[in-house]
Order: C-alpha cells, then sequence, then structure tokens
C-alpha cells in the first residue's frame, strides 16, 4: 500500500481539533482500512473550506481513478463530516441507507453514505461496504 502526500494527510489529522460528531475516528478507521488491503493505493487531496478527500484505488483497476472517495466535509471546519462515496455498480445496499447520486463519481452514477454523527452501525454498514468495493476493485470493477 501507498499514500501520497503522506505527510499532508499527518498534518491535517494532526490539525484536526474540534470534532463535535466524532467523524475523525471513522476517517481513520477508514484509512486504516483501505491501507491494509493489498495492492490499494491512497491518494490524498486537501481543499480547505471544501473538503479533504481520501481516494482509494486497486492496482488491477484500469478503467477507473478510484473505487471510494472518502471526504471529510469540512464546509463548517468545527463540525466536519464524512461523505463516502462509491460507484453504484461496485456495491450493494441491502438497507438504502446510501444517496444514489446520478453521475455523483467521476461522471459515473455514485452511491453515497453520510455520517454526520457517532452511530456505530452506520460506521459497520459503511465498512462492509469498502470491503465489498475493494473486493470489486481487485477483480478489475
Amino acid at each position: 500500500m501507498s499514500i501520497s502526500c503522506p505527510q499532508a494527510v499527518q498534518d491535517f489529522l494532526d490539525n484536526w481539533r474540534q470534532d463535535p460528531l466524532q467523524a475523525k475516528k471513522a476517517f481513520t478507521d477508514f484509512q486504516s482500512f483501505l491501507a491494509s488491503r493489498p495492492g490499494v493505493s491512497l491518494d490524498f487531496k486537501a481543499r480547505p473550506g471544501v473538503s479533504y478527500s481520501l481516494r482509494a484505488r486497486h492496482e488491477s483497476q484500469q478503467k477507473r481513478e478510484l473505487f471510494v472517495l472518502v471526504d471529510v466535509v469540512d464546509d463548517e471546519p468545527e463540525s466536519r463530516w464524512l461523505s463516502v462515496c462509491f460507484y453504484a455498480d461496485m456495491i450493494t445496499d441491502p438497507d438504502e441507507l446510501g444517496d444514489y447520486v446520478p453521475e455523483g463519481l467521476m461522471g459515473e452514477d455514485a452511491c453515497c453514505f453520510n455520517l454526520d454523527g457517532d452511530d456505530p452501525d452506520m460506521r459497520g454498514y459503511i465498512a462492509a461496504r469498502l470491503a465489498e468495493a475493494a473486493r470489486a476493485a481487485a477483480a478489475g470493477a
């Protein structure tokens, strides 16, 4: 696993002090999970005031730049929350907890999940989608 801009990620995490919605732990848990997957590389894009994006890609993917986008939404830095988006055809959403977004991820249909509070069930649900998307990406999706 490799991550571009590891110092930028660390700086972002070190400077993330206010976290009333408990999004930081979920972000670091998702980052750790993705980093532990064989063949996965991570890219980090900082857009202060908009979002901090962790993008995961599998080396087997040929057509797509990523398989998940984990955004820390930064429109209110004192109250950040997560938006985790997948290509709609790479995951299932059996409990229909995601939002279908036509052309919402790199111009393709997406399924996005918001985590705007400390909800262990939702964190687990999103983690299951992460595993599902990682498997699909490893298969070349």
